[in-house]
């Protein structure tokens, strides 16, 4: 299993003003691309993710805008965590496939 750490600020979604993401570093992103693995939905791929104390199961997504993967992070984390927008997220990436 991969097994990567990063840190990034959070940003929203502009599409979907309610969606907040972070965006996966260049090195981290290349190194779950450089992985074989069946296709998903929209190029997603299963993580278990780590913020803080909070740990949970979601998919990272390609953003080809920003050449690097995207992840999701969910109401209940903000909140757990106290992250707005624009605040830097210490996360931990276990890639499942």
């Amino acid at each position: 299993m991969t097994t990567l750490r990063f840190t990034a600020d959070l940003w929203r979604w502009e599409a979907q003003t309610g969606w907040f993401f972070v965006t996966v570093g260049t090195d981290a992103s290349a190194r779950i691309r450089e992985v074989p693995r069946p296709p998903r939905g929209f190029g997603s791929v299963r993580v278990r993710a780590t913020v803080g104390a909070t740990t949970w199961t979601t998919s990272v997504f390609p953003d080809a805008s920003r050449g690097a993967y995207v992840l999701p992070v969910k109401k209940a984390v903000r909140h757990a965590e106290g992250l707005g927008e624009g605040d830097p997220a210490d996360v931990v990436l276990e890639v499942l496939e």
